[in-house]
């Protein structure tokens, strides 16, 4: 563990390393370096967004008057442009449509938890355990749920596509179709779109870019998972978070999620972060 003082840029648009813009610096911001990981991960490193003490949100929120809120919008993983994380005044999610509900308390402070009520597709509903959470997790790829509800919920979804099934370059990812004589956007159209409803009432609707990934060319593959039976939480994960802007506010505990293109959606004119 060790301390740094970190400095961002606070331009509207994101106008990263422009000097003429005003810049925020936080001094004695605490960061650890990992010795050993595992897995797929080739990152050079981790952000923690979480509730945790040594979160960068929780972090910034200490050292400054911005607060602890922040907002992301990630951009389709075929799509080259950036995604976009503010802090701030920035991180207000204005769009229509927004639906917001509150942060649960996580068995683990690093989780950002919410209440799961409802799942449909079309006019389907679906069973739930009993006091349903799913974590908001940025730093997971796939959607993980439960085996009670994920398997009726696969088993509409390839009810209503009308496509050849292929065989998965990824054992993880067994239901894939061959979309090469369709293309993104009709099969877009094709795919039913799920409908979670949220504690307090706030709707998210996850299209087929939720809840779907292209692992090759022409290949479309269910982007849902059972939880791994060693850990019962559900995840909801980035692909299921794609072309949404969603803030987090830590102070109030809520998140807020509003459905938007991303790639086109940014830069916005904002007051500086730190003008809370």
């Amino acid at each position: 563990l060790s301390t740094e003082t970190l400095t961002f840029d606070d331009a509207p648009g994101g106008c990263v390393g422009c000097r003429e813009r005003p810049q925020l610096q936080v001094a004695n911001f605490n960061f650890g370096c990992s010795t050993s990981t595992k897995g797929a991960f080739t990152g050079d490193g981790l952000v923690g967004l979480g509730d945790g003490n040594f979160s960068l949100a929780n972090q910034l929120g200490a050292a400054t008057s911005i607060g602890r809120r922040f907002s992301y919008c990630l951009v389709p993983s075929f799509v080259n442009t950036p995604s976009i994380l503010n802090f701030g005044a920035r991180a207000a999610v204005k769009e229509p449509g927004a639906a917001t509900t509150r942060l649960l308390h996580p068995d683990v402070d690093a989780y950002l938890t919410i209440a799961l009520e409802s799942v449909k597709i079309g006019g389907r509903s679906f069973t739930l355990p009993q006091r349903a959470r799913i974590l908001v997790d940025s730093g997971t790829s796939l959607t993980l749920l439960v085996k009670e509800l994920l398997d009726p919920m696969v088993k509409e979804l390839t009810r209503n596509i009308k496509l050849r099934r292929v065989k998965s370059p990824n054992e993880d990812l067994p239901i894939c179709y061959d979309v090469s004589g369709v293309g993104e956007t009709a099969f877009g159209k094709i795919v039913p779109k799920v409908k979670l409803g949220l504690g307090g009432g706030g709707v998210v609707t996850l299209k087929a870019e939720n809840t779907f990934v292209m692992l090759r060319e022409g290949t479309m593959c269910m982007a849902l998972m059972e939880v791994p039976k060693e850990d019962q939480g559900m995840i909801l994960g980035n692909i299921a978070q794609q072309n949404m802007h969603i803030g987090i506010d830590l102070d109030k505990r809520t998140v807020t999620f509003a459905s938007v293109d991303c790639a086109t959606s940014y830069p916005w004119p904002s007051p500086p972060a730190a003008s809370v």
